[in-house]
C-alpha cells in the first residue's frame, strides 16, 4: 500500500483507531489486515522487516511478500534510516586511533581491549585516513635501524659473521643480514671466508634489464621502482603478488624469492609460502637461480 498524502501517512493510519506501537502488538485491531499493518509500520514508523515480523508474529520473508503485493517499495538491504552521528562512537574511534598511532598497538590488540572486531577496528581507522601498518610479527616499518658504517666495518671489512656482528651491536644476526641486504653490502652465504655478491642496486638494475622480467612485469602492469634505500622505503605498501605472477617470475623467469621481494616489496618468506601453496617445488637453498646463472654468463635471455 502506497503512502496517502491526504491521509498524512497511509490508509491504516487514517482509520479512527490509533495503530499499535512496536511494543504493543497484543492490541492489534482485529479488523485490520496484516498487510495493512505491515505497510503502516514500514512506511509511517520506518521499522525494518525484521521488527515488523516480530510485532505481527510472522516470518520476515512473509512480511516482504506482503509489502511487495501491497505495492510498497522496499529499501535495499542494509539501507536503513539515516542515523545521526554518535558522539560516543566517535570518541571511541578517537581512542582507537591514539592506541594505534601513538601507543603502537595492533588492530588485534585494540580489538581485545575494546571488544570491537578486528576488521571493524581497521575499517574505522581507514575511514579516518590512518595509514595501516603492514601485518606480520615484525612490521616492515619497525625494523631496527643500525649504523651502516659499523656493519660495513665489522661484517664486510673485518669479516665477522652476522651473529658476531650482531653481538657487538646488540642485535640479532638476522637484523645484520637484513641491513646488509638493504644497503647493498656483499652478503656471505656461509663459512668463514667472504663470498662477494652483487650490490643490491646493481642486482635490482639487472632484474629490470632482463627481457623475461620486463615482459612479465609489463603483462601484469607493474611499474619499475628505482633502486636504493631500504626495501620498505622503496615499497611503503608492498605490491600485491598474484599466484600467476609469482609462478611466472619464479618458474618462467627463473628468479629467486629474494629477487621477487626486490621487485614487489613482498617478503621472501611470503613469496615462498605462496609458491608452496600453488604446489610449486622450490629450488634448494644456497644454489644460484636460473636468472643468476643467466646474468653471470652475460646472457640477457634464456
Amino acid at each position: 500500500m502506497r503512502p496517502n498524502g491526504d491521509a498524512g501517512c497511509c490508509s491504516y493510519a487514517a482509520s479512527s483507531r490509533v495503530p499499535p506501537g512496536p511494543e504493543d502488538s497484543s492490541q492489534m485491531a482485529p479488523d485490520a489486515s496484516v498487510a495493512e499493518l505491515a505497510s503502516h509500520l514500514y512506511i509511517c514508523h520506518g521499522l525494518s522487516t525484521y521488527r515488523i515480523a516480530g510485532i505481527v508474529g510472522i516470518s520476515r520473508q512473509r512480511v516482504g511478500r506482503l509489502l511487495n503485493r501491497a505495492g510498497v517499495p522496499l529499501k535495499p538491504r542494509g539501507a536503513g534510516r539515516q542515523r545521526q552521528p554518535d558522539a560516543a562512537q566517535a570518541a571511541l574511534t578517537d581512542f582507537m586511533e591514539i592506541l594505534y598511532r601513538q601507543s603502537g598497538l595492533t588492530s588485534g590488540q585494540i580489538s581485545e581491549f575494546t571488544g570491537i572486531p578486528d576488521r571493524t577496528v581497521r575499517n574505522r581507522l581507514r575511514a579516518r585516513g590512518v595509514r595501516m601498518r603492514t601485518r606480520g610479527r615484525l612490521n616492515r616499518e619497525d625494523r631496527l635501524a643500525i649504523p651502516t658504517d659499523a656493519v660495513a666495518e665489522l661484517y664486510v671489512r673485518a669479516g665477522l659473521s652476522a651473529a658476531e656482528t650482531g653481538k657487538v651491536l646488540g642485535v640479532s644476526g638476522h637484523v645484520i643480514l637484513r641491513a646488509a641486504h638493504d644497503e647493498g653490502f656483499p652478503v656471505r652465504i656461509g663459512g668463514p671466508e667472504p663470498r662477494r655478491g652483487p650490490a643490491e642496486i646493481e642486482l635490482v638494475e639487472a632484474l629490470y634489464a632482463d627481457p623475461l622480467v620486463q615482459q612479465a612485469l609489463s603483462r601484469h602492469g607493474m611499474a619499475q621502482v628505482r633502486a636504493g634505500g631500504p626495501i620498505w622505503q622503496r615499497f611503503p605498501v608492498p605490491v600485491p603478488v598474484s599466484p600467476d605472477l609469482a609462478e611466472e617470475l619464479y618458474v618462467s623467469c627463473g628468479l629467486g624469492a629474494r629477487h621477487i621481494e626486490l621487485l614487489t616489496g613482498q617478503p621472501a618468506e611470503t613469496i615462498r609460502g605462496l609458491l608452496h601453496a600453488q604446489g610449486i617445488r622450490l629450488r634448494p637453498a644456497g644454489g644460484r637461480s636460473p636468472f643468476m646463472r643467466r646474468w653471470r654468463a652475460g646472457r640477457g635471455t634464456s
